[in-house]
Parts: C-alpha cells; structure tokens; sequence
C-alpha cells in the first residue's frame, strides 16, 4: 500500500479537493484555497505523487493518481468530495469522477478537456534536465541557469517554486524529474473512451489558451452530460493565477448552486 498524499488542509465545512496540474504542487493553490476556506469550505490543497511533498514512485498513470485520491478521501474519512482539477490535476479529477462518481459531490475541471494531448513539454523537461542543480547556490543562479531555455519569466518562476533546500543546505526540486521526464505520453492520455460521470460539471477555460477548443464541447458533453463550459477572461492556460477573481466568482457561483 502506498503512502498517503501529502496535502494542506485550509477552514471548516463542506470537503473541497483540488488538484495541481503537471510540475506544480498544492501551493500554487493557497491563496484561492484561501477564499474558498473563507466560504465555507474544508479545502484539500493535494500535491499528487512525484509532486511537490508527496511520495515518489515509478508508476504514474491517471488510473492509478484517481487511486492515491481515493486512498486519500478515505483515510480523511471524506464520502463525498467538491473536486477541483488544473490540467493534469483536471485529467485526474475526471477520471476518479467517472470511476467514483458516488465520491464527487461536483466536479470543476481547469483549462483540459477529455481528449489525447501530445507531449509538450519537452523543452521544459530538457531544460530541468540540463541543470546542474546539484552545484547550484541561489535561486538567483537556478533563474539564470532556465533563463537559457525558457526565456518566459513567469514559467521559470512556477517552476522554481518547486526548488527547497535539503537538509537546510544542497537545493533539490520536489517533483520526481527523472519519472516524470519518461511519463510524457502518460501525462497526455486521455480518460477511458466509455468512462462517464452523470453528476454536475463545470469546465473553465482561458480566452487566451488553446488547451480547450470550441469543437471539444462535443467530446466533453459525451462523458460528463451535466457539464456546461465557461470561459475566464484575460488568462491563459493559468487561468486561476492569471485571472483569481473571475475564477473564483464562477467556481463559486456553481459550487454554491
């Protein structure tokens, strides 16, 4: 049996699960986390294997991540969660909706849809690969270091939160790279074509990301009829960190629904 997920738990009330997307952690969540505590909510800031403080393993697949979740709800003696899911995180908030359906009191799905991606970040994983962090003193030198493959400031710096030092000393990153560096197509798949989650579902999409299309509401609608699709303005593929105030004003308004 695997360890449980690692997670900071925020306020009293109903539980609310939330889920990061690929190479991020529960802290990238704690400021809506936050609001969301403010509202009545028991939020579950989840940092998902080979994330973050979680445990590392050699198996990683959306199977097995809607697993560690229930794993999870169990020992917090959960029966029924409101689950948010980011990306990856959102892949597996599918994918455990449409295997416990009983165990999801709704469903929040971030900037993915239910389809196949092709490995993407490639450049972000050869990059991480090429550092030679072992060596590396500062963050202001880690910065430096990604600063000559990823010359967008605000990758490198969701990347970077992910550096802590070791024994208070030797800098290391809290995700598994050396897994996830080999779990690329995994990361992409897609939920089961038959898997299906009757409960109600609210997809949220970037105005400016490409990750959602128009044409994937078809899809979306074929496993999770209940779903309807809203869109956040100004904001990207980072939608709840690009735009935090929409985002929490139309995931609130369907939680509280």
């Amino acid at each position: 049996m695997n360890p449980i997920l690692s997670s900071k738990i925020i306020g009293q009330g109903k539980p609310l699960c939330i889920l990061h997307g690929f190479l991020g952690m529960s802290d990238n969540w704690k400021t809506l986390g936050s609001s969301y505590s403010e509202n009545g909510f028991e939020v579950h800031l989840i940092d998902q294997r080979n994330h973050g403080r979680s445990f590392h393993s050699r198996d990683f697949n959306y199977d097995i991540l809607a697993e560690d979740l229930s794993a999870y709800l169990k020992f917090h003696e959960i029966k029924s969660t409101f689950l948010i899911g980011h990306s990856m995180g959102g892949k597996t908030a599918m994918q455990f909706a449409c295997l416990y359906p009983d165990k999801v009191t709704k469903l929040i799905v971030a900037d993915i849809a239910p389809k196949y991606y092709p490995p993407h970040h490639d450049y972000i994983i050869d990059a991480l690969n090429k550092m030679d962090v072992e060596n590396i003193i500062s963050r202001n030198e880690a910065d430096e270091q990604l600063g000559k493959y990823i010359p967008d400031f605000g990758t490198r710096q969701f990347l970077l939160k992910n550096l802590y030092r070791a024994d208070g000393k030797q800098l290391k990153f809290r995700f598994n790279l050396p897994v996830l560096s080999g779990k690329m197509e995994e990361v992409g798949e897609n939920i089961s074509s038959t898997d299906r989650y009757d409960g109600p579902t609210l997809f949220l999409k970037g105005d400016r990301s490409e990750y959602v299309v128009d044409n994937d509401f078809l899809e979306i609608k074929k496993h999770f009829p209940k779903a309807s699709l809203k869109t956040i303005s100004n904001a990207g593929h980072w939608l709840h960190a690009e735009n935090p105030d929409e985002f929490l004003e139309k995931s609130l308004k369907f939680l509280n629904s």
